[in-house]
């Protein structure tokens, strides 16, 4: 999929999954259609819907992240700038219907190129730029049986006397 034609939950995806310093945690809420996410952003902490393609609110992450923005035009027909982010490959190009959608599709370019994959609507740990498919029981924590001195992991053994 064309970066440039990425929107609304597939464009949010991607954001998420380009700000891998920041997100640990991707998934899902209302019924699919929004993205969801677990990270800390330098101290703060954030879990919930993450809607930058709706909100200069979420966007501000990714704004924050800009070592040089140049916003090449701006108008009724969209707006053009390019952008270069800490942590990017190279500064990119970004076209959208306004200066946000502009931004963050300059974003997702700057870490993964002109295209990316279609959209992994299932729960996803990220560890840098790769994501894991996790099970709804996995959120809380592995739940593991501890080594015992005298015994294996899952030894079940005889009752002490």
């Amino acid at each position: 999929m064309n970066v440039s034609d990425l929107a609304d939950v597939a464009l949010d995806y991607w954001v998420a999954r380009s700000l891998h310093d920041f997100v640990r945690e991707i998934y899902f809420t209302d019924s699919g259609e929004t993205v969801a996410i677990r990270g800390n952003d330098r101290g703060r902490p954030w879990d919930g819907r993450f809607t930058p393609s709706a909100s200069w609110e979420a966007a501000a992450v990714v704004l924050e992240r800009a070592m040089r923005l140049d916003v090449r035009e701006q108008s009724d027909k969209g707006a053009v700038c390019v952008a270069e982010f800490k942590g990017g490959q190279r500064a990119s190009e970004g076209m959208g219907d306004s200066l946000r959608i502009a931004l963050l599709r300059a974003f997702v370019v700057s870490r993964f190129g002109d295209t990316v994959d279609d959209v992994l609507r299932e729960r996803q740990a990220l560890t840098g730029m790769r994501t894991d498919t996790i099970s709804e029981q996995t959120v809380g924590g592995v739940v593991e049986d501890l080594p015992h001195p005298d015994g294996q992991i899952g030894d079940i053994q005889s009752p002490p006397r």
